[in-house]
């Protein structure tokens, strides 16, 4: 399948990545990537911690609260300065590590704000994410959409891409033609968008937005290897969401009310056990296509167990 066959029919993902968990790789002429070690279903190999510059620099995303990573960064920034670490959003997998590396370097600590749900809970309804949510997490300096940190030798423009979180940042390294996409756009996985942590609405808006900048080359996210063609892939996210959408809708006319018939049809041949993170999307979608005046439901919480009707 070509490249422009997938922006029609969704994404050819890439699952060949070496994570050289401990090591400082060069990706690109003064960017290094670090792979924690902490592989899961959500993780893929672990996340990815960059390290932007020379001798003055920035790190994007210290990681987990995990002392293997923590000694690895410490080895790879020896003899540099830390200017700033940057954030991209607040999951235990991302933010935890800020404080400690903060406290190492005195470097302050930049991102978009909080955590936060990105639509108020239903009255009796919990997050389900509060677990792998860093709720303790503030920054030293929040970032708006379009603020630019500099250093001696880079240039970063923070770029708000909510849907992921309400908080999810991406960055640019504008003259090298790199994007560090965070979770928001991933080579070897789709983007978990999940209520009330994330929004479909938003997600898509934000795929939107990255399509319309110009000089983006490549993605470097979260996690797994590289977005080699971003334009591409990003038409190719977009058409995989419409196709859920679309599949949701054939549901809801076959007479299914609630999501769990739905998911039972639409992921029958996805691992059972994957069928809870395919719920939540599922809602997502759902939500979206309420606000969109397509879809009505009624019931109370929890989310998941609302009845769902065509408007």
């Amino acid at each position: 399948m070509t490249l422009s066959e997938a922006a029609e029919t969704g994404p050819i993902f890439d699952l060949t990545f070496e994570p050289a968990h401990g090591q400082a790789v060069e990706v690109a002429p003064g960017v290094q990537r670090i792979t924690a070690n902490n592989a899961s279903p959500f993780t893929f190999h672990g996340t990815n911690s960059y390290i932007v510059g020379r001798q003055n620099v920035a790190v994007i995303d210290p990681g987990p609260e995990d002392e293997a990573h923590f000694a690895a960064l410490m080895r790879a920034l020896e003899g540099r300065r830390v200017s700033h670490i940057l954030v991209s959003h607040t999951h235990r997998d991302h933010s935890p590590l800020a404080r400690r590396l903060q406290a190492a370097t005195g470097a302050p600590v930049l991102a978009e704000g909080p955590h936060r749900p990105s639509r108020p809970l239903f009255a009796g309804e919990e997050n389900p994410f509060a677990e792998s949510s860093d709720s303790d997490f503030v920054p030293d300096m929040a970032l708006g959409d379009g603020a630019v940190i500099e250093g001696a030798d880079w240039r970063i423009t923070a770029i708000h891409t909510p849907g992921h979180t309400a908080n999810h940042l991406a960055f640019a390294l504008d003259e090298a033609g790199i994007l560090f996409s965070g979770d928001h756009v991933m080579a070897w996985a789709t983007t978990i968008v999940a209520p009330p942590d994330g929004a479909m609405r938003d997600y898509m808006a934000s795929l939107d937005k990255l399509l319309a900048r110009e000089g983006d080359r490549i993605y470097f996210p979260g996690h797994g290897g590289p977005v080699a063609a971003p334009k591409p892939f990003l038409r190719a996210l977009k058409t995989h969401r419409r196709l859920r959408e679309r599949a949701i809708i054939d549901r809801l006319k076959a007479g299914d009310t609630t999501i769990d018939a739905m998911v039972r049809v639409i992921y029958a041949t996805t691992d059972p056990r994957l069928h809870g993170a395919a719920a939540l999307s599922v809602l997502a979608q759902l939500e979206d296509l309420v606000d969109r005046g397509l879809v009505s439901s009624e019931g109370g919480p929890p989310a998941l167990g609302r009845l769902y009707t065509l408007a």
